[in-house]
This record gives C-alpha cells, sequence and structure tokens, in this order.
C-alpha cells in the first residue's frame, strides 16, 4: 500500500462537477492499494497518517498531527500510484489489487481515521475525479505500508 500525504489548508474533490469531499485544515491522502494488502495495511496505514506529525507547533516546528490540531482528512483512491514504469513508457498497473477488493481496504482506512477522532471526506471510488487542494508549505510525503509496517 501506497499513500501520498499532503498538509492542506483546504481540498475538494468533485465527480462531474459537483463536489463530493471538502475539507479545511488537514491532509490529503491519495491511496492505493497493492495486491496482497489487507485490513491491516489498513489499521497500520491510518494509524501512522493520524499521528504523522508534519504541522506546526508554537514554535513553528512541525510537532503536531492532524489529530493535534483537529483537522481533517481527504482519502482519494488512486490506483496509478502503483504504476510500474520500468519497462518502455506505457505504465503497467498489474500491480495494483482488484477493484473490490481495493474499495473494502479502503474503506478500512477511511474507518480507521474516523476512530481516531477525524472528520474524514472521501472521493467516490472508481470515478474520474478532479481533487484541488492547497498544499500548505508545501508538505508532501509518501508513505508505504508493507506485510503490516511501515516500509
Amino acid at each position: 500500500m501506497r499513500a501520498v500525504v499532503q498538509r492542506v489548508g483546504r481540498a475538494c474533490v468533485s465527480v462531474d462537477g459537483e463536489d463530493v469531499g471538502t475539507i479545511d485544515r488537514g491532509i490529503v491522502v491519495l491511496v492505493c492499494v497493492a495486491e496482497g494488502d489487507g485490513q491491516q495495511d489498513a489499521a497500520v496505514m491510518a494509524f501512522k497518517l493520524a499521528r504523522l506529525r508534519i504541522f506546526p507547533d508554537e514554535q513553528g516546528r512541525m510537532n503536531k498531527s492532524v489529530v493535534d490540531i483537529g483537522g481533517a482528512a481527504l482519502v482519494v483512491s488512486q490506483f496509478t500510484l502503483c504504476a510500474d514504469v520500468r519497462k518502455g513508457n506505457r505504465p503497467s498497473f498489474s500491480g495494483a489489487a482488484e477493484p473490490g477488493h481495493a474499495e473494502h481496504v479502503i474503506e478500512g482506512i477511511v474507518g480507521g481515521l474516523a476512530e481516531q477522532g477525524l472528520t474524514v471526506a472521501t472521493g467516490v471510488f472508481g470515478a474520474k475525479m478532479v481533487v484541488s487542494l492547497d498544499n500548505v508549505g508545501p508538505v508532501t510525503m509518501i508513505i508505504e505500508v508493507v506485510d503490516g509496517r511501515i516500509a
């Protein structure tokens, strides 16, 4: 499982011109479920996302989590993060999980974030989405979970 996490001042995801998920201060999580990922991986990812200290404290140091600041999360599925571009110029997505399984695992991440007190917005699984965000910092990180552990 791979996620791109961005610290945002606001973010929105829309489908067919209609907003389906909006947050103010918090994190945007673009997440790809790989073949073999499961609910344990989802739980580890949700815990790490909620506790990741990427927001400034009173001294301006990245020392607070999205939970600490009372922020929110916008979780968007993005199978293209599993792209394999080693051969040729056309990406292969064969490492991405089957859609039904991937959707179930992403729901586990969303549920895990909500259990930790976060307001969570989402995109629409499998839809063509437009994500708009104000990346503050900018702060962007990649998190990988493999076999239930941060890789």
